[in-house]
């Protein structure tokens, strides 16, 4: 499939693909990405650029300045790995057993070195691109925490851009879509009591893994009977812990699980329901029961001219044939969604393959496509000489 890529990020390859499988070899959980944040800070700092540590604790903002123009956008990738253990045999497998990037972040971190390089050394702009290095985006609140801390009142944005690898799109192909793409995401917690007693005697006691099994069933009416069958959302009991014993009926219960809207509305009625449906079927069986609902992250909405120029851009690469402009809706969610609250943007994917390692994300398998390095470097490099053209202002 031939693609337009830059000839100058096509001869430092070698040098993008060592510091991802560096990276990839070395995870980090979030907030304690120090060896990747450093690594990411003396690269931009080798090449020139401004650069601010701590943003958000371990992020990292790497700045270029060319000309007086005031505009300014951003370009954003994560840097924190899963909390698993990897399965792959080859070289640049973790060292670290409990982490791996299991998600592409080394990837995206490495993409957007490559770009920091080339942008800095051809200048060929006229304005400011901050690159966003976030921690913590497997939901640990990284982009939120980099809001807090003033990311966009001290880099001020006007646009601004996210990019993930999408196993089993081809390598050349980029997807997105205007409006919702990602669900925002949601984790409950409900605390179950009942009265203890003996397993040969249940009439002495009140149940409570009972209750915690009628009101699993009960949850999973609420997108069937309550959700409207053109909107969208999931709720998913993962985990249930209850007694320690053979013989002996627990007083407490405890149920864990994730939700998924693509609506903030939804959201809240699911929560609603969440929280009545518990206490409602636990004081009718005799017991108690509390729900703990927090919302982790927002839906992510692409703002439309935001997904027009990045997909024009893209297809200037590729071809408009391998540019997917009505790409599919995602359950998976997506901290970034915090940053496009407050500023207007878009969150494109790009094709990782089917290869070795192409599996799907949060796979102990997985592995970020190298090939695609030198592509995803483009991408962010046409964007900003695009969108900062010096005969645009």
């Amino acid at each position: 499939m031939p693609m337009n890529i830059e000839p100058q990020i096509t001869a430092f390859g070698a040098e993008l693909k060592a510091i991802r499988r560096d990276i990839h070899a070395h995870p980090e959980l979030g907030f304690e990405e120090e060896r990747t944040s450093a690594i990411v800070a003396q690269k931009l700092k080798e090449w020139g650029l401004e650069v601010t540590t701590g943003i958000g604790k371990t992020g990292v903002v790497g700045t270029i300045r060319v000309g007086n123009n005031p505009r300014a956008i951003g370009l954003r990738a994560d840097m924190d790995a899963l909390p698993m253990d990897e399965l792959n045999t080859f070289d640049h497998r973790s060292t670290h057993k409990g982490r791996m990037h299991a998600c592409g972040h080394d990837g995206h971190t490495t993409m957007l070195l490559g770009a920091a390089k080339y942008l800095s050394a051809t200048r060929n702009f006229d304005g400011t691109v901050h690159l966003i290095f976030q921690p913590a985006e497997e939901g640990r609140g990284g982009a939120e925490a980099m809001v807090k801390d003033g990311l966009f009142e001290k880099f001020p944005c006007e646009q601004i851009f996210g990019m993930h690898n999408r196993p089993k799109l081809d390598v050349g192909k980029f997807a997105i879509r205007s409006g919702p793409q990602m669900a925002g995401g949601g984790l409950f917690d409900i605390h179950i009591t009942g009265k203890g007693t003996h397993g040969a005697r249940p009439e002495a006691g009140i149940d409570p893994v009972i209750i915690a099994t009628q009101i699993i069933s009960a949850l999973q009416t609420v997108v069937s009977r309550n959700v409207a069958p053109l909107d969208s959302a999931v709720i998913s009991v993962t985990q249930m812990h209850a007694g320690d014993a053979y013989n002996v009926v627990p007083q407490e219960a405890v149920l864990r699980g994730t939700i998924r809207t693509f609506r903030k509305e939804t959201m809240a009625l699911v929560k609603e329901r969440i929280e009545t449906i518990s206490a409602g079927i636990a004081q009718t069986l005799g017991g108690s029961a509390k729900a703990d609902i927090r919302v982790v992250f927002p839906p992510l909405v692409n703002d439309k001219d935001a997904v027009k120029f990045i997909a024009d851009v893209a297809a200037k690469i590729v071809g408009e044939e391998n540019m997917n402009r009505d790409g599919m809706f995602s359950m998976a969610s997506e901290d970034f969604s915090y940053m496009l609250e407050k500023v207007p943007g878009a969150f494109i994917n790009i094709g990782n393959g089917s290869g070795e390692g192409g599996c799907e994300v949060h796979n102990p398998s997985y592995d970020f496509n190298d090939d695609i390095l030198t592509l995803g470097a483009t991408l962010w490099s046409r964007v900003v000489e695009t969108k900062l053209a010096k005969d645009a202002r």
